[in-house]
C-alpha cells in the first residue's frame, strides 16, 4: 500500500474516479486540449490548489527534501529561476525564514528570476539574470554571505525537438552549477532539474569533482511519462 498525493493509502482497485473532460474548442489544438484535461485531472495540481501552492512542482522539492534533508532551520538558500514561487513557498517554513519555530535558527531564502514574482512572505525575491557577469557577487551580497543550498527547477523554453530541449536544459543546469560553485559554502547542496537523454554525463562528471555525493532522483510528484529527473549533489568541497 502506498500513499498518493491525497495522503491516503489504497490501491484504488474497484474504485471509480470522475475525470474532467475538456471539449476541443474551435481554434484550439488537440494537444492543448489534452494538456488542459491532464492538468484538471492531475492529483498534484488539485492538491496544490487546495493547499495554496503555486504549482505541482512544490511537491517535487518537498519529496527531495524529505529524502535528503537540506532545507533545515537556519539554512541560507538560493532559488534560481524561482517563478512562480512554489519552491520558495516550501522552503520558507522548512528553513524557519519567518522565525516561527522557537529555539530554531532563522534561515534566509533568495529567489531570482528573469521576471517579477508575486511576493511570498519570508522569501526575498529579485529580478536577475544569474548568467550575467557579477551575478554571483550580487547574490552573495543579497544573502549576506555564502549559501548552504542552491536549487533550480529551471527549464529552457521548449522547441518541440526532444534532443534540442535536452541539450538546452543541460546547458542551463551547468550554468546553474557554475554559479553554485561560486556561492556555496563548504558542505553545501546543489539541486537541479535535468532531462534524461545522454548529454548530462558531462554535468555528472563536473559535479562529482566538486561534491562528495551525487544522486539522480525522480520524485513521485514528477510525472511518469516525463523524462525529467533531479540531480542532488551534497557535500560541496569548496
Amino acid at each position: 500500500m502506498v500513499k498518493g498525493p491525497s495522503g491516503k493509502s489504497g490501491s484504488g482497485r474497484g474504485q471509480r474516479e470522475l475525470r474532467a473532460k475538456v471539449k476541443t474548442a474551435r481554434g484550439r489544438k488537440l494537444s492543448s486540449t489534452l494538456w488542459l484535461e491532464r492538468q484538471l485531472n492531475d492529483p498534484y495540481v488539485q492538491r496544490a490548489r487546495r493547499e495554496g501552492y503555486r504549482g505541482r512542482a512544490a511537491y517535487k522539492i518537498m519529496e527531495l527534501d524529505d529524502k535528503f534533508r537540506f532545507l533545515v532551520p537556519g539554512a541560507r538558500v538560493v532559488d534560481l529561476g524561482c517563478a512562480p514561487g512554489g519552491w520558495c513557498q516550501v522552503a520558507v517554513p522548512r528553513i524557519n525564514a519567518l522565525g516561527e519555530k522557537p529555539g530554531k535558527p532563522v534561515g534566509r531564502i533568495i529567489g531570482v528570476d528573469l521576471q517579477e514574482v508575486e511576493p511570498i512572505a519570508g522569501a526575498e525575491l529579485h529580478v536577475l539574470d544569474f548568467m550575467e557577469d557579477g551575478a554571483d557577487e550580487t547574490v552573495k551580497g543579497w544573502l549576506g554571505g555564502k549559501a548552504d543550498v542552491v536549487m533550480s527547477d529551471m527549464a529552457a523554453a521548449s522547441s518541440g525537438h526532444k534532443a534540442t530541449d535536452h541539450l538546452r536544459i543541460v546547458a542551463l543546469c551547468e550554468a546553474a552549477a557554475e554559479l553554485a560553485f561560486d556561492v556555496l559554502e563548504e558542505g553545501g547542496t546543489f539541486v537541479a532539474k535535468v532531462l534524461a537523454g545522454g548529454a548530462e554525463g558531462s554535468l555528472q562528471t563536473l559535479l562529482k569533482q566538486r561534491f562528495d555525493k551525487v544522486a539522480n532522483v525522480k520524485p513521485p510528484a514528477s510525472r511518469s511519462d516525463s523524462s525529467e529527473k533531479f540531480v542532488v549533489a551534497t557535500g560541496f568541497r569548496g
